[in-house]
Order: C-alpha cells, then sequence, then structure tokens
C-alpha cells in the first residue's frame, strides 16, 4: 500500500529510521519538506498520507481519490480537515502519549535555568571575570532554590502529572487546577498519582504559585487566556511556564508583566507564531527563555511517534482503529 509522508525531516533528520512504517506500508516515500506548490503532485497516488504540518484541507482531499487513510505525526491535527475526510470515509489517526517524558523534563530545563541562569554565569567565567574579581565566587543573578515553594499546574492530564511528580522530587508543594471544573470537581475526576497535590479552584492556585506551569490543550475556552486579568490575580514575582500551546497567551500583557516585574521569569516553548515573527514582544523582555518548540524532540520520544503511527496504520489494516480523530464523521458517512 503506497504510504507518503509530506514533511519528514522534523520527525526523522537522519537518527530515527522510518523502518516501522516502511514494514507495515510495504511502500513508503519520504519527503524532507512540501511546498504548497508540490503538494498535491506528491500526494496524488497515495493511499496513506502523512503529514505533520503540510494542511490538507477539504480542496486537497477531494482532489484525491486514492486516498484512503491519513496520519497526523503529531497530537494537534488542526492541519487536516477531519470533517471532509470523514465524509469520505477516510480515517485520520494522529499520535498521542509519545513525549510525556520529554516534555516535563523539557519543563524543568527551563525553570532550573530561570532559577540559577547556568549560562549567564558559564559566560562569565569565559569571559575571566572570576579569574579577575576580587572574591572568590560571583553571582550576576539571584539563584533561586525551588524547595518549599509551590508549584501550580494548569491542566493536569499525562504530563501536568509528570510535571507535579517532579516538583514533588524538587521538594515543591503542588497545586492543581483545571480551566473547566472546580478544584473539587477536579479532585473527584484526575486519575490518581503517588505524591501529594492540593486541588484547588484556579483563583487559589494563581494566588499561590511561586512558579506556574501551563499544560492545558488550546481551545476557544483557553485561548488567550493569559492576559492582563488573569496576570493580575498571580502571586507578584512568579515565574510562569509555558509548554503547551503559544496562543494561551495574550504576549504583550505578558510582555509587560515581565517588564513591570509583575512576573519574575518565563519559560516558553510554544508561541502564538511560530517560528517566531520578529516583531514578537517576548523576544525583547527580561528574564525570558524560548525555545523553538523542541520540548518534544528528544529521540525517544521521536522514535515513539514513528511507532505509534505505525501502530495506528497496522491496527486500520486489520479494521480496528486506534488515535483517531474523526470517528463521529465517519460514522455519519456510513449511515448515508
Amino acid at each position: 500500500m503506497k504510504c507518503v509522508v509530506l514533511d519528514g525531516y522534523t520527525l526523522n533528520p537522519g537518527d530515527n529510521p522510518w523502518d516501522p512504517l516502511e514494514a507495515v506500508t510495504g511502500s513508503l516515500t519520504v519527503y524532507d519538506r512540501t511546498p504548497p506548490e508540490l503538494r498535491l503532485e506528491r500526494s496524488r497516488d497515495a493511499e496513506i498520507l502523512i503529514t505533520n504540518k503540510v494542511r490538507l484541507d477539504a480542496d486537497c482531499i477531494a482532489a484525491l481519490p486514492r486516498l484512503r487513510c491519513i496520519g497526523v505525526i503529531a497530537t494537534g491535527y488542526d492541519v487536516v480537515d477531519i470533517q471532509a475526510a470523514g465524509k469520505r470515509g477516510i480515517p485520520v489517526f494522529n499520535v498521542t502519549d509519545y513525549g510525556t517524558e520529554a516534555v516535563a523534563q523539557h519543563t524543568f530545563a527551563l525553570l532550573l535555568e530561570l532559577c540559577r541562569r547556568t549560562e549567564v554565569h558559564d559566560a562569565g567565567i569565559r569571559s575571566g571575570r572570576w579569574a579577575a574579581g576580587p572574591d572568590w565566587c560571583f553571582w550576576d543573578t539571584p539563584q533561586i532554590e525551588l524547595s518549599g515553594k509551590t508549584m501550580g499546574i494548569l491542566g493536569f492530564g499525562t504530563i501536568g502529572r509528570r510535571v507535579g511528580e517532579l516538583a514533588h522530587a524538587f521538594g515543591m508543594h503542588v497545586m492543581a487546577a483545571s480551566v473547566r471544573k472546580s478544584g473539587q470537581e477536579l479532585a473527584k475526576t484526575a486519575v490518581p498519582v503517588s505524591y501529594p497535590v492540593e486541588y484547588a479552584d484556579l483563583e487559589k492556585v494563581l494566588a499561590a504559585s511561586d512558579v506556574l506551569s501551563l499544560h492545558c490543550p488550546l481551545s476557544e475556552q483557553t485561548r488567550g487566556l493569559v492576559d492582563r486579568a488573569f496576570l493580575s490575580r498571580m502571586k507578584n514575582g512568579a515565574i510562569l511556564l509555558n509548554l503547551a500551546r503559544g496562543p494561551l497567551l495574550q504576549e504583550k500583557d505578558v510582555a509587560e508583566a515581565l517588564r513591570t516585574g509583575k512576573l519574575a521569569g518565563l519559560g516558553a516553548d510554544v508561541l502564538s507564531r511560530e517560528p517566531a515573527s520578529s516583531d514578537n514582544p517576548l523576544l525583547h523582555t527580561p528574564n525570558t527563555l524560548l525555545t523553538p518548540h523542541i520540548a518534544w524532540a528528544t529521540l525517544t520520544a521521536r522514535k515513539n511517534i514513528t511507532r505509534i503511527m505505525a501502530e495506528n496504520i497496522e491496527a486500520w489494516l486489520r479494521g480496528e482503529y486506534r488515535n483517531l480523530v474523526n470517528g463521529s464523521w465517519l460514522k455519519k458517512a456510513r449511515a448515508n
């Protein structure tokens, strides 16, 4: 069965073989990147089409009569018109739970760097400041310990729970909140964990958190959630971490909070527009660490993605569905 990967470079820049997908499909063509003008040409003969960020809209799907299955090698699947695919009877599969450890560890990489600024002090040594200084040590930024501080987690799913576990290991008090649920509701429905967690309403978590880590999905309810009003309810001098989705932040408001000191720091792996535009206000704010959407990108996590997508397709070929995102549209198509 002919399978085409439209933009495989970020998943496999040379260290993550496509063997699992090739073994399942029998015929695999991989393009590192596909510009819009080549999308149809490269997809025309595909029975299975795999994308990461190349958009497959309704017009594109309609122009591919041989297409039988779509895979998205990511968790977010907004690049595919799942309704149009479903109406054609084409299942769309995504990949979930592949990078919990990677994202949780990256969360703490950003947090620890904000607290200790190791790179700044390494640069100070290399520039000769230590050797030339009058004292036996020096520090240019406040040196912050995490033990005894409060970690607030907004979005207590698989990644949020792992972040909480790491925070507990650092001696932090862990609080969890939901955008949609009260603390009491969250306590009743949350997956049990092996460490103490205080489930609370969002207002209480904002007021108490020394560090607030975002791990909630992007929805109409959460888009632009972190605005001036939200920030005003946070503890003065807190650190904000965003390892979820860039549009959760009203970036101008966050930039202002960083400039005024309302926020002591920001660590973010995602921005509202990616790649970052030159006019993004967070490129010019103090105490800000940005990484280019790489929290997921460990080799282990990328191998997981390849394996899980191969398992999705293998199951589909047996008549089963795993990680199906357009099931309701498939049912409607069958009913008609």
